[in-house]
């Protein structure tokens, strides 16, 4: 690998491309049934977190989704638009706007949600169930290193805290 000797730091990156690699295949399979019905998959995500925790506020919305609060405001306004949800305010502090689902927002979700959730696991079926279980473990613990690893941009191959 161009400028790198390590062994460790070698198998880290291409440990992240085969990441990489199949969270885009994963996704684009997924993807497939979400475009039959003229969705994204973050606009999945709205309608999805919205039918299991009910509504929400942007920025909560954004947080359960991993979206920017930029790009949550489009994703609502688009499904707004198609009447799959709306902004109502919240009556106890009127600065606060949830999104809810409407009528047929709810009737969408609950009809492709089943179908997509058997889509995952028939693109999961690749692993065994104690595969799945061990990978969605490792992923968790990486993700929380990840979020608690600041890099520092004077000294990139150290991390902050070594810096």
């Amino acid at each position: 690998m161009f400028g790198v000797t390590d062994p460790d730091t070698e198998l880290a990156v291409s440990t992240y491309v085969k990441l990489l690699r199949a969270s885009h295949a994963v996704m684009a399979s997924a993807e497939q049934l979400l475009l039959s019905h003229g969705l994204t998959m973050t606009q999945l995500g709205v309608l999805e977190v919205i039918l299991h925790k009910g509504p929400l506020s942007h920025r909560e919305l954004g947080r359960k989704v991993l979206t920017s609060a930029a790009n949550m405001s489009d994703v609502i306004d688009k499904l707004a638009a198609r009447g799959l949800v709306r902004r109502v305010r919240c009556p106890e502090d009127r600065r606060l706007v949830k999104v809810e689902l409407t009528e047929a927002g709810a009737a969408l979700i609950e009809q492709i949600f089943p179908i997509h959730a058997r889509d995952i696991a028939r693109l999961m079926s690749g692993l065994t169930p104690c595969e799945i279980e061990a990978l969605g473990d490792l992923l968790r613990k990486l993700g929380r290193f990840a979020e608690q690893t600041t890099l520092c941009p004077s000294c990139p191959a150290l991390p902050a805290e070594k810096c």
